[in-house]
């Protein structure tokens, strides 16, 4: 096949979406098929909206022969005018990769009537869509306001990249370690992800209770930031740790040595840094809003608690804190949630076939 790719950023970038891209075409090129990259520079909402303007992308891919074009949902805003002047030029199918809608996000009455206008738009104009999540799957029949997809299939992200191994026996004896609980956050410092929620159930926490290590990209939201370090800087909060993004060596230590995994977020497009933290034995904590859930079975492998509730969340990290063969007993479902769960390898080579499927 002739694959065409549109994403927002470029391959290298250490975010969940990039990862999903990178992994497929990874498998797609190992599988004998070529695949074109369209890397577009991140920007924020408005000014992808205004690329819309420029024709250069459109003479780019126009330029190329596929088989299919992929593109990724998250760069929809600088893609509306590309794909209604591609319609009637090109004979091939318009896929698009869906890790979360942003019109499914809590936003502001003003801000989410605007990006469902818009985002309903662009996935009006798709051919296709490779969901993440069943979640996901839904926002965008729900913002279509249709039952059914003709083109719809859910390919989940692996959760296997660190292929760990860690026996039951090492995560039992982690678990009993004294001192703190170690808890990990991976995601991106912005709102979305609820560190700030962490770190408030931190302040009704025991002091010294937790230890937080905080893996991920500091540079996209400086307002949010500054009130990280503020609250850290003025409460009694300690034991907090800004890695910012690290390789995943480095990445992989770090979850080996931590107990639970916790990202409150809001909403949460599919939830694979969950899964990934399940492969080295951590219960995941979630927030009961978005696609979590369809990873943390609440009590057994994780805990989901409501979103923006911090006394909430203290409650299940003093709970697990205190009780550590309950640590130990989450820790093992944990672990088992993860082997039972597809890899990359059995996902990349279902949305191949699915693309063969689509592009005949």
């Amino acid at each position: 096949m002739r694959i065409g790719l549109i994403i927002s950023g470029d391959l290298e970038t250490l975010s969940g979406q990039q990862l999903y891209a990178r992994q497929l075409v990874e498998h797609l090129r190992g599988s004998g098929d070529s695949v074109e990259v369209f890397s577009l520079p991140r920007a924020g909402y408005a000014r992808q909206v205004v690329s819309n303007l420029s024709t250069d992308l459109l003479q780019r891919v126009q330029a190329a022969q596929f088989d299919v074009l992929l593109q990724d949902e998250l760069a929809h805003p600088a893609l509306l005018r590309l794909n209604r002047q591609l319609r009637g030029r090109v004979s091939y199918p318009i896929v698009s990769l869906v890790r979360r809608l942003r019109c499914a996000e809590p936003h502001a009455a003003g801000e989410q009537d605007v990006y469902r206008s818009i985002e309903r738009r662009y996935l009006a104009s798709v051919d296709g869509f490779i969901c993440h999540s069943a979640t996901t799957q839904q926002a965008v029949s729900d913002a279509l306001d249709r039952t059914e997809l003709a083109r719809s299939v859910v390919i989940s992200p692996g959760g296997d990249r660190f292929d760990p191994q860690i026996t039951p026996d090492v995560i039992a004896q982690r678990a009993h370690e004294p001192g703190p609980l170690r808890l990990v956050f991976v995601g991106e410092v912005i709102k979305r992800k609820g560190l700030l929620i962490l770190l408030e159930a931190l302040l009704k926490s025991p002091p010294g209770m937790c230890q937080v290590s905080v893996v991920g990209n500091t540079d996209l939201d400086e307002r949010y930031l500054r009130v990280v370090y503020h609250l850290l800087m003025v409460t009694q909060i300690t034991g907090v740790t800004l890695t910012g993004v690290i390789n995943d060596g480095d990445l992989a230590a770090i979850l080996a040595r931590s107990h639970v995994m916790v990202v409150p977020s809001n909403y949460s497009g599919c939830g694979a840094a969950y899964l990934e933290g399940m492969g080295f034995g951590l219960p995941a904590i979630g927030a009961t809003s978005g696609a979590a859930c369809e990873i943390i079975t609440d009590g057994i492998n994780g805990y989901l608690v409501p979103p923006n509730d911090p006394a909430a969340l203290a409650d299940r990290l003093q709970g697990l804190a205190a009780d550590r063969s309950k640590l130990v007993q989450m820790s093992l479902a944990a672990r088992e949630t993860f082997r039972a769960r597809p890899g990359w390898d059995e996902s990349m080579a279902r949305v191949r076939q699915t693309l063969i499927d689509w592009s005949v």
